[in-house]
């Protein structure tokens, strides 16, 4: 299997070499040189521009993404629906909305184009190695005509899952990540209590006490206690917690379904709260946050 690999971000380089290590050609390409050169020492073969990516590419074509949501991922979308043949295949694996996956898929499937909607979970780590994705799109026979050794080879086992119609696979990630949300605020609340307390604890090893063996225990309690064993008391960095807009997409979402969110809707209210003032809640969701995703912090 051959694929063109589009954005080779901290999130695509990593998925680039998952796929090499499991019989994966990458055909890699990104605006910042930089990150191609990245790309071809662990192996991927280099193109000079879309067109020069779809040029080395076998048919059935298939081209992933791993962009930014919004316009970078929609302009090139729009682009590939113009130039791929029918039959051929496009994975959009970023964070794009859901509803905007679904008039893709339209558009792409009008012209005999698969089309398939990845949420990507796990972070860099999991896109290095046993990731989590859901996938929407066209249909299941063409997932797994062509798309499902990828994911078997990539996924973790278990951690893949197609989950019908184009628009379910983001839909299933968005909701995700305000799950995500949620309890990261539960863990930040809990520590800044602790923090107030007449107690002098040791957060490293609280957060290690409650991943072993605890009802808590969990991947982000593990990325607390290394980020407190990097900083005991979270002093480098601010508070603030940036948010990518998947929360607010599953608090509006709720809302239209009428379905009650109280702990996705404060988390969400927090992370814009974070932004005026600092809290010890804000600097433990921002250290998780780059724990997992490599996303900033604002240093203090």
């Amino acid at each position: 299997m051959k694929i063109g690999l589009v954005g080779l971000g901290k999130m695509g380089l990593n998925l680039a070499q998952n796929m090499m290590d499991h019989d994966t050609e990458v055909v890699g390409f990104d605006l910042n040189k930089d990150f191609v050169n990245a790309a071809t020492g662990f192996g991927a073969e280099a193109a000079t521009s879309l067109e020069d990516l779809l040029s080395k590419l076998p048919s059935p074509k298939v081209v992933w993404l791993m962009l930014p949501a919004g316009k970078p991922t929609e302009s090139t979308i729009a682009t590939l629906t113009d130039v791929l043949d029918a039959g051929d295949y496009i994975v959009d694996g970023g964070n794009s909305f859901w509803k905007n996956s679904v008039e893709d898929a339209e558009k792409a499937e009008a012209k005999g184009i698969n089309f398939f909607d990845c949420g990507t979970s796990g972070g860099k780590s999991g896109a290095r190695h046993d990731g989590n994705f859901m996938i929407g799109g066209t249909s299941k026979e063409s997932f797994d005509a062509v798309l499902k050794p990828i994911f078997e080879g990539i996924a973790q086992t278990n951690g893949y899952l197609y989950t019908g119609a184009a628009g379910s696979g983001h839909y299933l990630k968005m909701v995700h990540n305000g799950i995500e949300y949620g309890m990261m605020e539960a863990i930040g609340e809990g520590f800044d209590v602790l923090e107030h307390s007449d107690f002098n604890y040791d957060n490293e090893a609280v957060a290690l006490l409650w991943n072993s063996g605890s009802v808590v225990r969990s991947w982000l309690m593990e990325l607390a206690q290394e980020a407190f064993s990097k900083d005991a008391n979270l002093d480098e960095i601010k508070g603030t917690m940036h948010s990518s807009g998947e929360g607010m997409w599953t608090l509006q979402e709720a809302m239209d379904q009428q379905v009650p969110t109280p702990v996705i809707a404060l988390s969400l209210m927090m992370r814009y709260r974070s932004m005026e003032d600092d809290t010890f809640t804000g600097k433990v969701v921002s250290a998780l946050r780059n724990g997992f995703g490599g996303h900033a912090v604002d240093k203090a």
